[in-house]
């Protein structure tokens, strides 16, 4: 289906579909909750000895981008990193651990009366949102618990 709608929109662009592109495509779309990067694309890309080079791949993902097939995320590490664009689903959201970088998606539906206020007050249109928690995951947290317990314990 994206397939499609990407080979619709280089139609009205008057560009064509080029294998490069729909591979690199597949990738975001067979990652499903992977945010990669574009140099994580092209690393994966050079893993299965496809032939594409470092420029198409950023070229691509920036048409992507800009189609509206995938969509921009920059957590706290400053890399920039790219999600599939679900049509007709409702935002997600993110928690990221501060120690491990491990980032869970979560839903949180009543975010959409924050939204109308927003629209009210300031008189913008909202086209996307997106909100990040940045915490300790339940792991890490049982990490530090016992390093502060075993470190007690010594003294």
């Amino acid at each position: 289906m994206k397939k499609d709608l990407l080979r619709a929109e280089l139609k009205k662009r008057n560009q064509r579909m080029t294998a490069q592109r729909e591979y690199v495509l597949r990738f975001f779309l067979e990652a499903e909750t992977d945010h990669l990067s574009a140099d994580e694309v092209y690393q994966k890309v050079q893993g299965r000895k496809f032939s594409i080079s470092k420029a198409t791949v950023y070229r691509t993902i920036e048409l992507l981008v800009e189609i509206g097939l995938l969509r921009k995320i920059i957590f706290r590490d400053g890399i920039v990193r790219y999600e599939p664009v679900k049509k007709g689903e409702h935002h997600h959201h993110h928690i990221i651990c501060v120690n491990c970088g491990t980032v869970v998606e979560f839903h949180l539906d009543n975010l959409e009366k924050l939204e109308e206020l927003v629209k009210s007050k300031t008189g913008y249109t909202i086209d996307d949102h997106q909100l990040k928690f940045y915490g300790l995951c339940p792991k890490c947290q049982s990490t530090m618990k016992n390093r502060n317990n075993d470190n007690n314990d010594t003294r």
